[in-house]
């Protein structure tokens, strides 16, 4: 069984809502997810035009994707976001607390300029050990 310990440095900011580093010791399994979109199942944009509905429904596969590979939320230990307007930061932060308490996994936001549909905004990408 893999220990996961979320940890920070001395001089490093340790903030509330993420983790700063996490060390993995005893791994057996990695799980690499690839980004995350709202979908239908036709593949068009789920939730147009509303960012925390997509944010919720993207960790919900992401949930979904470590539940199958053996894990849950807390063996998350990196999620790369990407969002197209970094002023959903705040709600992001909200919905991600939903998912992975206040101190959540390491964490990166990027702003990007579109992602690969149009109505697309927010895709996550997600590393666990299991």
């Amino acid at each position: 069984m893999a220990k996961i310990e979320k940890y920070c440095a001395n001089g490093v900011y340790d903030p509330p809502g993420y983790s700063q580093a996490i060390k993995v010791s005893g791994a057996q399994t990695i799980l690499f997810l690839a980004g995350q979109v709202s979908y239908e199942k036709d593949g068009t944009a789920k939730h147009r035009g509303d960012f925390t509905a997509q944010a919720r429904n993207v960790l919900s596969c992401v949930k979904a994707l470590v539940e199958a590979g053996g894990g849950t939320l807390d063996n998350v230990v990196k999620i790369t976001t990407f969002v197209t307007d970094v002023r959903y930061r705040p709600e992001f932060r909200a919905v991600r607390d939903e998912f992975f308490g206040t101190k959540g996994p390491a964490s990166t936001m990027i702003e990007v300029s579109k992602l690969a549909h149009p109505d697309y905004l927010i895709e996550v990408e997600a590393v666990a050990v299991v």
